[in-house]
């Protein structure tokens, strides 16, 4: 005769919730909007009793939210000063925005030879990033569209590999690029310039298009460091 199946519990998950896990997610959203809004500037203490008392949460929630912060780099956590958000360093993001550069412009001149899709998408990243702008988004929200469309020049490459490596860029750049945005209140100014772009690739003038790229990138490297209250490079 087989052998009798072992007992099992019949409901083995009844005690698993994702109540707690959304909590952790909804401060560290919080968190993230008041950073990229500008009421936490960056070098600000992230005290956890304050914060757990602000929000009405557990201090463990509020520790778990500055963990997924300091994992995402908006904010550094230091050994016996605890977490505060994130001061970008002028020369990191340099490299980071010329490493950036390299991978976007190589997407933009490979326009004529992409994909329907891989197109499209820049085509829709620009909509939704125009959407935003008319809509008077959040500064969180803007950066997050801005971002998204110079991923998808990249994803005019077609590689996943590629498009992972600027993935990981854009993430540095982000606390610096709201802190850019927060300075100079340029977002329409930035949709206005890519719609420009994408009229050039749509026109077949790729040449163009590139060097309207270059110039964009080159002037947000001088944005950055000017920003960060550094010299621009020579």
């Amino acid at each position: 005769m087989p052998a009798p199946e072992p007992a099992t519990d019949p409901t083995p998950f009844a005690g698993l919730t994702l109540t707690h896990s959304s909590t952790v997610d909804r401060v560290a959203e919080e968190l993230r909007r008041a950073v990229f809004d500008g009421e936490l500037e960056s070098g600000t203490p992230l005290r956890e009793v304050a914060l757990a008392d602000s929000l009405g949460v557990a201090r463990s929630t509020v520790r778990e939210a500055l963990g997924l912060l300091v994992a995402e780099g908006i904010a550094i956590r230091e050994p016996n000063r605890g977490v505060s958000v994130a001061s970008p360093d002028p020369e990191a993001i340099t490299d980071v925005v010329r490493a950036r550069a390299v991978l976007e412009i190589a997407g933009v001149r490979r326009w004529a030879e992409a994909s329907d899709e891989a197109r499209d998408a820049v085509r829709a990243a620009l909509r939704e990033y125009a959407a935003a702008v008319a809509a008077d988004a959040s500064y969180q929200e803007l950066n997050e569209r801005h971002l998204t469309l110079h991923l998808s020049f990249v994803g005019l490459q077609e590689s996943p590999r590629l498009v992972a490596m600027a993935e990981t860029l854009i993430a540095e750049l982000k606390v610096a690029l709201a802190q850019i945005d927060r300075i100079r209140r340029n977002a329409h100014d930035q949709a206005g310039s890519h719609t420009h772009l994408l009229e050039l690739l749509e026109a077949g003038e790729v040449a163009a298009a590139t060097a309207d790229l270059e110039a964009h990138l080159a002037d947000a490297e001088v944005a950055i460091r000017e920003a960060l209250f550094q010299a621009p490079p020579e």
